[in-house]
């Protein structure tokens, strides 16, 4: 013969509901305590279970003089459940709008970031500075030593390239400026493409290093 299984916590507190329910009477937790066996709730852990209804504000309690009373009425626990029922309702509905918004939200970040040929050409053009960049630098530790016609020609090449580098950076200005007005919600998310790409706070205009008059050793 198998063993019978106890009850489980949430069936003595329907047990002990019975109890208040039934008597619609007032009970101190001694007498609470010798009614439970009656309804298969061991005596051990009446006050347990007594006290989860206590806090799930399903039985009330009070001290009368010195004793603690406790009772609960079918219209009380009613009102209590009809209380928490509209609480949930209200979160549910709070939760549903929260959620249609974050869709909306999301949607609206998505448009003007498609991938497109443009956008990968803007992308592209953003890197290329970085690497135009390095190079003007190499060009000018690469012609240090040169004769004077070589020099001459050099200082005219990067003043050409200098001023084509500076127009880059005009032109990178300019599309981060049209990316910030035209989607000011993804300011975050176009300040980490800028940094992937190269694009740091400390990104400029180029400034153009006045040359010696005379760079050839004699």
């Amino acid at each position: 013969m198998s063993k019978k299984r106890g009850l489980s916590l949430e069936e003595k507190r329907e047990k002990m509901l019975q109890i208040f329910y039934e008597s619609q009477d007032f009970f101190l937790l001694k007498e609470l305590e010798k009614m439970g066996p009656k309804k298969g709730v061991i005596a051990q852990s009446v006050k347990d279970v007594v006290q989860s209804l206590v806090d799930d504000d399903l039985v009330s309690r009070d001290k009368i003089g010195t004793s603690i009373y406790f009772w609960s009425l079918p219209s009380c626990a009613g009102n209590q459940l009809r209380n928490v029922s509209r609480k949930l309702d209200s979160d549910l509905q709070s939760s549903k709008k929260r959620y249609a918004q974050l869709v909306d939200q999301c949607e609206e970040l998505k448009k003007g970031r498609e991938e497109s040929d443009e956008r990968e050409e803007a992308l592209a053009d953003l890197k290329a500075i970085e690497l135009k960049h390095n190079e003007l630098k190499d060009e000018m530790a690469k012609y240090a030593d040169n004769d004077p016609a070589a020099f001459e020609a050099m200082k005219e090449a990067i003043e050409v390239a200098h001023a084509s580098a500076n127009r880059w950076t005009d032109n990178i200005f300019t599309l981060r400026q049209w990316c910030s007005n035209n989607f000011p919600e993804a300011k975050e998310q176009l300040e980490n493409m800028y940094k992937e790409v190269g694009i740091t706070d400390d990104f400029d205009y180029l400034e153009l290093a006045p040359v010696p008059p005379k760079a050839v050793a004699d």
